[in-house]
């Protein structure tokens, strides 16, 4: 068969997602080092399984451009604005002082200028894909280490573009750095305000066009579209694809589409992710790296410690709590997944000799597998009297993220926007989804914070923070939709608080054994008000009839339920 090499390559690829991951995840172990390891054992230093790594590698690029895109989703402008000082402070702060400090060491082991600043710019980026799974894991996102730890993430994925210019600029023989780099970073900032621009004009026209359809795989596509598409037009002027698909998430991530293209990306990110760790796993040739570990081993000790104290020291002086500081340098002290592309592409365009490389990727990979136990020990640091609190609800995303003790309303229907309304009343927080455009577009246009998607898939109900949410309402229409929802929330939430509109006796009991915590059958309801106003027409007291209302609403309208099911006489 003429594309049996590709489709061998593939399978292989599979095969190693869902057998050598799991096993990795069953040992509480990151599906990053998973990944690392298959691309070890099936490459070409290992079983050679597969050979050519070139053919892979142009697709697992893809990985990193989904990855920025998600970034960019789940800040939006407001956010970036809001922590704009431990971002644009902190973070270049870190990148600064950490890059010049291992350049330095690099210089003083006999590397050139332009080789050590490279391997400087790669060191001083830290793993974000890692480190947001372990705080996702741990629950930590939304604390003030969490926020911490992200706000120097974030501004360490935004270097890249300018870090992988510096490496491009490098490799022009003769050509004047200073000069050469003014003129590229202003085309990039021109290619960026006219991508910003186009995508404020098109964007959002565009999706709710696709939403207005309700066709879940035209939604696909148009997200795919606005990743690819963006990317694509930046990759033209000469930047990145990633920043294009930063962009596009950054864009997006102030529409009340958010949620769902968070949900639909979601799995073309994770594959593909995957798939680019594989390919660097492919590179590591561990014969070369064997010999040499206890120099490896010496460096990555030195990373770890060198990283991990200036980090804790500059949080300090950012007014961070001791305690957080520590925790935040240890949880950053490893290389990270651009410190991959950035040794990757300095090899190609021979600025970097090929040994350097494979110590840098051993180097950052070593320091990726003590991360977790270095999580681990910032955790038990000695200052226990005092518990992290949640940042101030300025300085989080003015969205569901951070809310906490927030409501997450699935269907804003009738039923949900009367919810809303009794919850805004009470001084609750809510948020809402809903799959009718322009009842989201009205809710938008009045500051509510609903949301276009389709509340019945639980992936996108956890886009929407069903995780973090203080209870679950699902007030959708159809009876089997919400039966099959509410089993799955309880499957992934077994301690959420689910609350649901019932449509009547035998839909309740339904409910309840699927997981609801609570139900109110919508018929008996109903039936209950209007008793009560036909009681209060024939003269009957609101006391006495209030009484027996609530007679009836006690012990789960089973006296209702008992009228209901006597039989005909």
């Amino acid at each position: 068969m003429e594309h049996s090499g590709i489709l061998t390559d593939v399978l292989v690829f599979l095969l190693v997602a869902v057998v050598v991951v799991p096993l990795f995840q069953r040992f509480r172990t990151s599906p990053i080092l998973g990944y690392l390891a298959a691309g070890v054992l099936i490459g070409p230093f290992g079983l050679s399984i597969i050979s050519d790594t070139e053919s892979a590698r142009a697709l697992a690029e893809f990985g990193v451009v989904f990855l920025l895109f998600m970034i960019g989703l789940d800040l939006s402008v407001e956010r970036l604005l809001a922590m704009g000082r431990h971002v644009f402070g902190l973070g270049m702060a870190q990148i600064v002082i950490v890059g010049i400090a291992v350049s330095a060491v690099a210089y003083g082991m006999g590397l050139e200028t332009e080789a050590a600043v490279i391997v400087g710019g790669a060191l001083s980026l830290s793993s974000t894909a890692f480190v947001l799974q372990l705080l996702n894991e741990r629950g930590e996102r939304t604390t003030e280490f969490g926020q911490a730890s992200f706000a120097i993430l974030l501004m360490q994925d935004l270097a890249v573009v300018p870090l992988l210019m510096m490496v491009t600029t490098f490799s022009r023989q003769g050509a004047s750095f200073l000069t050469d780099f003014s003129i590229a970073l202003l085309q990039s900032v021109v290619a960026l305000l006219v991508a910003i621009w186009a995508g404020r004009l098109i964007l959002r026209p565009l999706f709710k066009i696709i939403a207005e359809a309700r066709s879940s795989e035209l939604f696909v596509a148009m997200t795919l579209l606005a990743v690819l598409g963006m990317g694509w037009l930046l990759s033209l002027s000469g930047l990145s694809m990633a920043l294009g698909a930063f962009l596009a998430g950054l864009l997006l991530a102030g529409t009340e589409y958010r949620h769902q293209v968070e949900a639909d990306i979601k799995p073309f990110r994770g594959l593909l992710l995957g798939l680019f760790f594989i390919t660097i796993g492919m590179t590591i040739n561990v014969e070369f790296i064997i010999p040499r570990l206890w120099i490896i081993a010496m460096f990555v000790v030195l990373l770890l410690v060198g990283k991990s104290v200036i980090i804790a020291i500059l949080c300090r002086l950012f007014k961070i709590p001791a305690c957080v500081a520590m925790r935040v340098g240890l949880a950053l002290s490893q290389g990270g997944e651009f410190g991959f592309v950035i040794v990757g592409a300095a090899g190609a365009l021979n600025l970097l000799a090929m040994e350097t490389v494979q110590m840098l990727l051993a180097i950052i990979v070593l320091s990726m597998v003590a991360t977790p136990a270095l999580v681990q020990l910032g955790s038990w640091w000695p200052s226990r009297r005092t518990k992290e609190q949640d940042l101030d609800k300025s300085e989080l995303e003015i969205d569901y993220k951070g809310i906490g003790n927030h409501v997450l309303i699935a269907g804003f229907g009738r039923v949900g926007q009367t919810i809303a309304k009794v919850l805004t009343e009470g001084g609750l927080s809510y948020v809402a989804i809903d799959m009718d455009n322009s009842r989201v577009k009205e809710c938008r246009h009045r500051g509510m914070p609903v949301y276009f998607g389709d509340a019945s898939q639980v992936k996108l109900l956890d886009a929407a923070g069903a995780g973090d949410a203080a209870s679950i309402v699902v007030t959708l229409d159809d009876v089997g939709t919400v039966n099959a929802l509410v089993a799955e929330l309880r499957r992934h939430y077994p301690s959420a608080q689910i609350f649901v509109r019932a449509r009547d006796m035998k839909h309740l009991h339904l409910l309840e054994t699927n997981g609801a915590t609570a139900t109110v059958p919508e018929t008996a309801e109903a039936s209950l008000q209007l008793g009560t106003i036909v009681m209060g027409s024939m003269g009957i007291g609101s006391d006495l009839s209030a009484t027996i209302i609530q007679n009836f609403r006690e012990d789960d309208y089973a006296m209702l339920e008992d009228i209901v099911g006597r039989p005909r006489k």
